[in-house]
């Protein structure tokens, strides 16, 4: 199925989750990412804000806060994408898209400081391939830098597709699928 039918209509059922199905789905999926060694093991971890009923990532926060671990947030700076580090919700502040981010006055780091990334995403397949709004911010981003830690993929189970996304060779692979059902380690 190309990129846009498969985008159209998985963000169409996304956006029909009632409030409860949401919220359960993204509990489960953050247990599910709390329990990787990868999280176990980082310092840094970066994360991002959902929008139109993607994972929850709030979870996520709270426990990397008390894990001792810097937590790190997108911003979109006019066409590229920048990590601001954060010490709660309350740096957030609605930015580009609607999207809660770092508020502008914070310092960009770059993505190898972060040991782990958790990437949100449309649609993803057992590769490690991701469809995402279609605007490159993230593909751009780590594919720019040096970045050398961990890629995984937070979604509702049902992102997670069967067959295998289209790709093109400046497409970023994850090497991890969490879902609120399973966690699939990508081989390479």
């Amino acid at each position: 199925m190309p990129k846009r039918s498969l985008r159209q209509q998985t963000l169409a059922r996304r956006r029909a989750l009632c409030h409860e199905e949401w919220h359960a789905s993204s509990l489960l999926a953050q247990q599910n990412l709390l329990s990787l060694e990868e999280y176990r093991q980082a310092a840094c971890i970066a994360l991002y804000s959902p929008a139109h009923n993607e994972t929850d990532t709030a979870k996520i926060l709270t426990a990397a806060f008390m894990d001792g671990k810097r937590v790190l947030y997108p911003a979109v700076c006019g066409h590229e994408m920048v990590l601001r580090e954060v010490q709660g919700l309350e740096n957030l502040a609605q930015g580009s898209f609607g999207i809660l981010e770092p508020c502008s006055v914070g310092v960009d780091h770059p993505a190898s400081e972060a040991d782990l990334i958790i990437v949100p995403g449309v649609a993803f397949d057992q590769c490690g391939h991701r469809i995402g709004y279609g605007k490159g911010f993230y593909d751009l981003f780590l594919g720019k830098s040096d970045q050398r830690g961990h890629l995984v993929g937070l979604c509702h189970d049902f992102q997670l597709i069967d067959g295998q996304i289209p790709a093109e060779e400046h497409d970023i692979r994850m090497e991890v699928i969490v879902t609120d059902k399973r966690i699939v380690r990508v081989h390479r």
